[in-house]
């Protein structure tokens, strides 16, 4: 028996009136879903602890089976061990996005927050950009660190965790009052503002019609993390299959396997099939019994606020990665249990994370099932069925 999770980040959402009162997940085309839907349980889960703040972090420990409330020490120290990073138990790393600000003729705090992944731009030019802030701002107290894309990472040699907010909760508002009340971290902020508005890249990026990445954000503060080992408290060999820093960080503290996929980038236009074919050949083909599929782009959908491309994104996961993901383990005659649901909800109205209960469905290939219900919020909530504690599901999932 093999095991998958596949993660659509944000997925769930609330009805939405252009969509006939229907959600994204609701409204998209998902035929691989639908049949799966048929022959599966499907429910609630709720993936936040009560008191935490919602997001990718708390909600996807939650889903790999650790309690956030045990083993959650920040979030940017998670992706810090993607990296490579070399943290010290004294040391607090801290995210650091390359956002789009305002470049309008006002103060730095009256700046406005336009684009929290200033337009998904690709990790090449965020490093140039990032090489440009290390060589005036870098320090034996504060170093800085390429991660993927937009998303970057300061370490803080003897810091300490600060309130920092994170830029997605804050778009299309004043800056000033979400700025760090650390002096320093403050003060870096503002300069990067300085550094970056007259690069190149972004002189090139406006000519294109293109968010330029103008300014450093930071938020996401923690310490070192601890995780206890996956396959000792599962029993399963697991992988990760990702492109985001914060999911390979979680999958290098607990011990697991991290798929490199060329071309996964965490946007809409990902290598969807490049994550199923690493699935398949991780679970056929090198001994894995489990693999955790995530998928970015639902979450960065909701972020910017389009309705359209988060129902493209759920229609590219169905499609793109269930359907071939199902049909390659079928062909082979291989039995297996998948999970699929979103870590938490991106609602397009708010376009940050809430921490409602998210549905979930879980399929188990032997089983003879025979329901008439979709794969959905809605149909979720009227089965019944709800997880309260979210870091309890995946014992479901590899109950046999």
């Amino acid at each position: 028996m093999k095991y998958i999770i596949v993660l659509g980040d944000g997925m769930a959402d609330e009805p939405i009136e252009s969509l006939d009162g229907k959600t994204p997940l609701e409204h998209a085309i998902t035929p691989a879903m639908d049949k799966l839907s048929k022959k599966s349980e499907i429910g609630m889960v709720h993936t936040i602890p009560d008191g935490m703040k919602p997001g990718s972090d708390t909600a996807n420990l939650s889903v790999l089976g650790y309690d956030p409330a045990k083993y959650y020490s920040g979030r940017s120290p998670l992706e810090a061990l993607s990296i490579g990073v070399p943290m010290q138990d004294t040391d607090i790393a801290i995210r650091c996005n390359i956002v789009t600000i305002s470049e309008d003729d006002v103060d730095f705090d009256e700046k406005t927050i336009i684009d929290h992944s200033s337009g998904e731009i690709s990790t090449e030019d965020c490093d140039v950009l990032l090489k440009a802030v290390r060589s005036e701002l870098e320090s034996e107290t504060y170093k800085f660190y390429t991660g993927t894309s937009y998303r970057h990472c300061l370490i803080w040699d003897k810091g300490e965790v600060v309130e920092l907010t994170p830029p997605h909760d804050v778009l299309g508002q004043k800056i000033g009052q979400y700025l760090p009340q650390d002096n320093m971290l403050r003060e870096m902020m503002k300069k990067s503002y300085d550094i970056l508005v007259n690069h190149p890249i972004n002189v090139e990026r406006k000519k294109k019609g293109l968010n330029p990445a103008n300014c450093c954000w930071f938020w996401g503060a923690g310490t070192k993390p601890m995780l206890s080992s996956f396959e000792e408290k599962t029993g399963k060999k697991g992988i990760m299959i990702s492109a985001v820093d914060l999911l390979k960080g979680i999958a290098v503290g607990a011990g697991m396997g991290v798929a490199q996929v060329e071309g996964a980038n965490g946007g809409l236009n990902t290598n969807y099939e490049g994550k199923t074919q690493a699935a398949l050949k991780a679970l056929l083909e090198d001994d894995y019994d489990f693999a955790y599929i995530h998928l970015e782009a639902p979450d960065e959908m909701g972020h910017q606020g389009s309705v359209e491309r988060k129902v493209k994104a759920i229609e590219y996961l169905d499609a793109r990665v269930i359907e071939p993901l199902c049909k390659g383990l079928d062909d082979k005659g291989t039995q297996y249990r998948m999970l699929v649901l979103p870590d938490h909800p991106t609602p397009i109205r708010v376009r940050t994370h809430t921490s409602d209960s998210v549905p979930y469905m879980l399929y188990d290939s032997t089983n003879e099932l025979d329901k008439t219900w979709n794969y959905n919020e809605k149909e979720g909530r009227a089965s019944g069925n709800l997880v309260e504690e979210g870091h309890k599901l995946i014992d479901h999932l590899f109950e046999v």
